[in-house]
């Protein structure tokens, strides 16, 4: 049931503008509000779909409630209703925020256009929202063990920054995961987030692969290709498995760093490009430069900022909050209920050997959510955990 709010001082128009709606549909819920006052006082108390609001009113007119709504983040959609001589003030309400303006007295057929637009854009925004939150959920990161509680403070002061970062940590430790939540929070979130794992494309087709190549500058090269440094023009490139790149690419890579520009393969056009480098590796990068096959001048570029994340042996006792996590995740992606964990068989994990960290620790417990019992024993885990 859509509800809208309709503030106008004079009775009539009232009457004609809920007779206009409930033709339109029925099922409408409509309240009133007589002035500016009343108006504030019912979006304070209640949530609307949409408010049709008269400009001119005493006590509070129509531009002092929208900013009261667009102050309070209510999301609601404003449809302005002005006189003849007032066109510039809606104009203005416009620029505030408003959806849209229609003149008094209101056509029909013009107002309900409005309206059936404003409520297309409301559940855009509200989809958006849902999603919003969802991608959240499951980006979300859990724990409170000081170790973790270090590696999420240096998250928030580094996000808001444009400044490169490298992460590093063994396998399944959640580099991917710090790299996203890095995007979310910084100022480019609005952009896109592009993911490159080095370590998965072959040494001959990383640099067509970074940078884009014309058609014809090699065998397979059929047609022009747009590489991820100019996608990620903007926002955010993420080079996981970074210690994979081969030496010319690395080199390549170091120019596009120190110049902002970018060259596709077999071309000479250059190409400036505007992109936060977030790196991740789980080699040990200084034994890499040593024996010769990392180069120094990059890691200095990469590790502006460096974010070790530790092992989950290093983080035991965010073990339970991860499991009641993946419990409650697994849940909802299988559709079914969600299962507990005896204390013993939490004892049990905490002391487990997680040679794959995290990855592993979820691997597992989908793995208890299938096949174990409710709740899940220490039984259990010996016989499906890995030995």
């Amino acid at each position: 049931m859509k509800k809208i709010l309709i503030i106008e001082d004079e009775e009539p128009i009232r009457r004609v503008l809920k007779r206009i709606l409930t033709d339109e549909n029925p099922e409408f819920k409509i309240s009133e509000a007589i002035d500016g006052n009343d108006a504030i006082d019912k979006l304070s108390r209640d949530k609307f779909d949409l408010a049709v609001c008269d400009i001119k009113m005493p006590k509070k007119d129509g531009l002092d409630v929208l900013k009261f709504a667009i102050k309070k983040d209510l999301s609601t959609p404003f449809i302005m209703l002005t006189g003849h001589g007032n066109i510039e003030t809606a104009v203005d309400s416009m620029k505030i925020g408003a959806y849209d303006f229609i003149e008094k007295p209101p056509d029909l057929n013009r107002l309900l256009i409005s309206v059936r637009n404003a409520f297309k854009i409301r559940n855009l925004q509200n989809e958006n929202t849902r999603l919003k939150k969802k991608l959240v959920k499951k980006h979300e990161m859990i724990g409170s063990s000081s170790k973790f509680k270090n590696v999420l403070q240096l998250i928030e002061k580094v996000s808001p920054t444009n400044a490169r970062i490298l992460i590093t940590g063994e396998n399944g430790t959640g580099k991917e995961m710090v790299a996203q939540q890095i995007h979310f929070k910084s100022l480019r979130n609005q952009q896109p987030l592009i993911e490159v794992n080095c370590a998965a494309i072959p040494s001959e087709l990383i640099e067509s692969e970074l940078f884009g190549h014309v058609k014809g500058s090699f065998t397979s090269a059929i047609k022009d290709r747009v590489g991820k440094f100019e996608l990620a023009n903007g926002g955010t490139l993420f080079l996981d498995e970074i210690g994979d790149l081969s030496l010319k690419a690395q080199a390549k890579v170091l120019r596009a760093l120190q110049e902002g520009k970018i060259q596709k393969v077999g071309s000479e056009k250059v190409i400036e490009v505007d992109v936060r480098i977030i790196a991740a590796t789980n080699k040990k990068i200084k034994k890499l430069i040593e024996s010769n096959n990392f180069r120094e001048d990059l890691f200095h570029r990469l590790a502006v900022i460096e974010i070790k994340l530790p092992t989950l042996s290093e983080r035991k006792s965010d073990i339970k909050s991860l499991c009641d996590y993946f419990l409650e995740r697994i849940s909802e992606e299988q559709g079914v209920s969600k299962k507990k964990i005896s204390k013993e068989a939490i004892s049990t994990l905490e002391n487990y050997p997680w040679s794959g960290n995290i990855r592993e620790l979820r691997n597992v417990i989908e793995r208890l959510m299938i096949l174990g019992d409710n709740p899940i024993s220490i039984e259990n885990i010996k016989t499906y955990a890995p030995k």
